[in-house]
């Protein structure tokens, strides 16, 4: 059978017409003299510089952005020297001074004897699609942040403070140092909410957690809803006595905050009942059991008779 399929030779027109008219940009870069011997028109349309202006290496080497130029420029000389075809991504610099994503695939081409000969490739605008990525990442980040946060109060939630716990608890038993919890109940918020209303009472939760989130001042401090009214602290290299200030100065601004509780049955404002715990946990202690001990304190808090704090076992 007759070949009668048309030989298109890499400098014809047809071929360059080809090239020319794809959304990617052909150039290609003579290693001897490392100027470019082409360059496609679309790179004018991408980042404003006319295609005349691209003579060198030293062209596309200093317009890519600053933070980035050192590494790229090594890495790419390197694949070609070893003679690996490649591809980076970087910011290029547009001649109206903004900063466009690209993304650069190269093929090294080689002479029969296996030196380099010439560097082909093509040039991608992927700008629209790393400010995808970056928005993707934002969404993440803003979930993660949502995923460790209580939804009603804003304050950290259960997920949060097992982690945290977690963490601490660690360090604690690794340094040898107190590790305290304070666990935290709302008096009578059954009642609270049969009288003012589910509303009126997630209300309250609010003004709880953003009266106690600056009970606790150090940054290491943690502060969350445990779950339902019950919120809790955890104070890292705490004695019992600092985290008896602490959870005294809970009850109090709770008291001070004056919130209003018809149906309480210790008085006519809201008043929350505290457990407090410290230990230096040696090899072998776990946190669960020290948390039920925390939880068991609480409840010998409101047996107590409730607006007070439970220290003692």
């Amino acid at each position: 059978m007759t070949d009668i399929a048309p030989k298109m030779e890499p400098d014809s027109a047809v071929y360059k017409t080809l090239l020319e008219s794809t959304k990617a940009i052909p150039w290609k870069i003579d290693w001897a003299t490392m100027q470019f011997t082409y360059i496609g028109p679309q790179i004018e349309g991408v980042l404003g510089w006319p295609q005349d202006s691209w003579v060198s290496v030293n062209d596309w080497a200093s317009r890519i952005h600053p933070d980035e130029r050192e590494a790229i420029v090594n890495f790419c000389v390197a694949q070609s020297q070893a003679g690996t075809d490649h591809e980076a991504d970087y910011r290029a610099l547009a001649q109206n001074g903004e900063f466009v994503w690209i993304r650069d695939v190269v093929h090294v081409a080689r002479k029969p004897d296996g030196s380099v000969d010439a560097l082909i490739g093509f040039m991608f605008d992927i700008n629209e699609r790393k400010k995808t990525e970056a928005k993707l990442i934002d969404l993440q980040k803003e979930l993660e942040t949502l995923s460790f946060k209580d939804g009603l109060t804003g304050v950290a939630n259960r997920r949060m403070f097992d982690s945290v716990m977690e963490l601490e608890w660690a360090n604690a038993k690794s340094n040898k140092r107190p590790i305290s919890v304070i666990m935290l109940d709302i008096d009578y918020f059954k009642q609270y909410n049969d009288h003012y209303g589910h509303i009126q009472g997630d209300h309250c939760l609010k003004q709880v957690a953003t009266t106690l989130s600056h009970a606790a001042s150090r940054s290491r401090d943690f502060f969350g809803r445990f779950g339902g009214e019950e919120f809790i602290l955890i104070l890292p290299e705490t004695s019992e006595q600092s985290a008896l200030t602490v959870a005294e100065r809970c009850r109090k601004l709770i008291y001070d905050a004056q919130i209003p509780h018809e149906k309480s049955e210790i008085g006519q404002r809201l008043t929350i009942s505290l457990g407090v715990h410290t230990v230096i946990p040696s090899y072998g202690d776990e946190p669960i059991p020290f948390i039920e001990e925390v939880d068991r304190r609480l409840y010998l808090a409101k047996q107590k008779g409730r607006d007070c704090i439970a220290v003692d076992a």
